[in-house]
């Protein structure tokens, strides 16, 4: 039934009286339902300082509306009083330092006090809901920070200051973090602690342990920070955010899953610094640096990195991408995510949710007119091909493919749907790369020579040999017996016995034999018989380099490198 009005008047008049009903009904339900104070804010004035306790967006989301602040006590206006959403905000709120008391309001009501946020500066705003993590504050705290003992008597301390506690535990481990060179924060609950753990040189190592009580105000203050729901606990959420050191920008991805006793949350620090790595301090032999070299400044050409997560490929990239930069060419890249700004070059990062993928970004990329494309991973068939005509069409690209070793690029692509008469001509080089651990040279010691480790090294010197490759050629001297170190653990390297990582490596060069097999569909092995006469290190052999010159040892290596493979 369609209703006509013959004024303004009584449409207004019905408006107001459905708004009545609905504020008699959330009244009714706040007493006889939910047992808590009813509020028409309509009626009330809002206070901006209670506005700034919460950002707007988070405030609609989560459906709430901070009205009034008298010293610690915080008035909140909720849409929905459920037991569990009220003991998320209290949580929130408390570890903000305030005393929340709830109310129930209708959605009217709360919009009321949405609409105030329009009445704060850009930059009182700005600060609402927020901490703010001073980059220089950090360098500060890092200063006094050498390794991880230091960041577990400072958290202890810490947590003796009941005021400022939640503030400053976390300065301290974004600096302890920085400071020491940490990759990742991991916060683990248990059932009666919350561990705190940093992934140190791809290794994670056990900072301290953090009380349950104190890890519940952190929790909020990491979820503002990272901009995702505060109240939401159940649910997985990915956010981020930056922090300014100098003129470095650091960004933090946060990722929050829920657990059995609480959310775990990682923190990957992606640093300019740790990835700012020049090409030749990367543990690249001198042969095969010189055809790295040789390869990526050619003006076409398909060079492609393989290895697993966090094998170092994203900063051999960028190594390559710095090597090669030029005022004269335009080098576009498309990353997931944009770990590091290049001066002077077009980074853009995969969008999946807006329909921006690498297949996607590839193709805006070719329209851009470059003379470089940076793929960040060849996951698809369709993204392999474009890749593959672009090498073909004048343009250098570089780029990751999921596979062992190098050998594996070839057969790979093939898989992928990529004609392998086509393959011949465009690609130029196959890498793999892995990264082990430095042994501490304050503190590395000789060690005796087992049966079981003699037998490993005589193998890959006689499989060297036996491809004309002698190792003698690279600093390893075994004339005198073989010498082997182990770690030990002192305070620079933080009872670790290994300080720093170096890659190891493997190259095949898509040269005439190689060439030759690519249309047969070779398999791996077949890939690396051919491969090994061109008298470049495989990973073996380039592993066994850096244990008997002193820069690892054998069980590093072992971690990553399979010796027994044919």
């Amino acid at each position: 039934m369609t209703i006509h009005f013959d004024d303004e008047k009584e449409e207004k008049e019905l408006e107001d009286l459905q708004k009545t009903e609905e504020e008699d009904l959330v009244a009714m339900l706040a007493t006889d339902k939910y047992n808590i104070p009813y509020i028409n804010l309509a009626l009330l004035g809002i206070e901006n300082d209670a506005l700034r306790t919460m950002e707007e967006k988070e405030a609609r989301a989560e459906q709430v509306a901070p009205f009034k602040v008298l010293g610690k006590e915080l008035h909140i206006a909720v849409r929905s009083p459920q037991p569990d959403h009220l003991t998320n905000l209290k949580d929130y709120f408390s570890g903000k330092h305030y005393i929340p008391h709830f109310y129930m309001a209708s959605l009217a009501s709360l919009e009321k006090a949405w609409d105030r946020y329009k009445e704060i500066s850009y930059a009182e705003g700005s600060r609402a809901g927020t901490i703010d993590i001073e980059g220089s504050v950090l360098q500060e705290l890092g200063k006094g920070i050498k390794n991880i003992g230091d960041i577990q008597k400072k958290v202890e301390e810490a947590e003796k200051d009941k005021i400022h506690a939640t503030s400053h535990i976390l300065e301290i481990v974004f600096a302890g973090a920085i400071a020491i060179d940490a990759s990742d924060i991991h916060f683990e609950p248990e059932e009666h602690t919350v561990k705190l753990r940093f992934r140190l040189d791809g290794v994670l190592q056990e900072v301290t342990e953090i009380a349950p009580e104190v890890h519940k105000y952190l929790n909020s203050r990491m979820k503002l920070l990272a901009g995702v729901k505060i109240t939401s606990q159940a649910i997985a959420q990915d956010g981020r955010f930056s922090i300014m050191m100098g003129d470095d920008e650091i960004s933090v991805r946060v990722s929050l899953i829920p657990g059995a006793y609480g959310e775990s949350i990682v923190m990957r620090i992606l640093n300019p610094k740790s990835i700012r790595v020049k090409l030749e301090d990367m543990g690249i032999e001198k042969k095969m640096y010189e055809l790295f070299m040789e390869e990526i400044k050619k003006p076409n050409g398909l060079i492609l990195l393989t290895g697993p997560t966090g094998s170092g490929k994203t900063t051999t990239l960028y190594a390559f991408l710095q090597k090669i930069y030029s005022s004269e060419i335009k080098i576009i890249t498309i990353e997931d995510p944009v770990e590091y700004h290049l001066p002077g070059i077009t980074q853009t990062q995969t969008e999946e949710e807006k329909g921006y993928t690498f297949l996607n970004g590839l193709r805006s990329a070719l329209r851009q007119d470059p003379d470089v494309i940076m793929v960040g991973e060849i996951r698809d068939r369709e993204t392999a091909e474009i890749a593959v005509e672009s090498a073909l069409t004048g343009h250098m690209v570089f780029s990751t493919l999921h596979t062992n070793n190098a050998a594996g690029v070839i057969p790979r692509l093939i898989d992928l749907g990529v004609n392998p008469k086509i393959l011949v001509s465009a690609l130029s080089l196959s890498i793999a790369q892995r990264l082990v651990r430095k042994l501490c040279n304050n503190c590395k010691k000789e060690k005796g020579v087992t049966d079981g480790e003699k037998k490993i090294i005589t193998q890959v010197i006689d499989e060297a040999k036996s491809h004309n490759k002698n190792l003698n050629n690279y600093g390893v001297d075994i004339s005198g017996g073989i010498k082997l170190f182990s770690p030990v653990g002192c305070d620079k390297c933080n009872k670790t016995g290994y300080k720093g990582r170096i890659g190891i490596f493997e190259a095949i060069q898509n040269d005439e034999s190689i060439e030759k097999i690519i249309p047969q569909n070779p398999s791996e092995r077949e890939i690396r018989e051919v491969a090994a006469k061109q008298g470049i290190l495989n990973m073996k052999e380039d592993g066994m380099v850096k244990v008997l010159t002193g820069i690892t040892d054998l069980a590093e290596v072992q971690s990553v490198v399979d010796f027994y493979e044919v």
